[in-house]
């Protein structure tokens, strides 16, 4: 079981991936507010980050590179779920290891989570 912390600042959104994932075997936290997101990484010490992009101060591209700063979580998986047009190489730019476009397929989110998960334990 894995811990996953979901930042997004669509609450609907959080409480759906917590349900879903909680549901598919993970311990599932969430935030609609990413300025407490740094402060909630540290309490908790998730094994990967769920963040949308378009947010709020800090946005997504801005929580990923103080998320890579801190030593703590430098490397850490970070999944982006976005409805932004990037594409995964785009994401990888500003350290994330992954991209889903919203809206997206739970079956493509459980083996994309388990795939950084794996890559993260080798």
């Amino acid at each position: 079981m894995a811990k996953i912390l979901i930042i997004d600042d669509d609450i609907q959104i959080v409480m759906l991936l917590k349900k879903f994932l909680t549901s598919a075997g993970h311990q599932a936290a969430g935030l609609s507010d990413s300025s407490k997101a740094m402060e909630a990484a540290k309490s908790l010490s998730p094994d990967l980050f769920i963040l949308d992009l378009m947010m709020p101060q800090p946005d997504g591209f801005k929580l990923c590179k103080m998320l890579r700063a801190d030593p703590g979580f430098s490397k850490s998986p970070i999944l982006i779920i976005t409805a932004m047009d990037i594409s995964n190489s785009d994401a990888t730019i500003f350290g994330a290891n992954g991209y889903l476009a919203k809206p997206f397929n739970f079956d493509e989110l459980v083996a994309t989570i388990d795939n950084l998960l794996d890559t993260e334990i080798q």
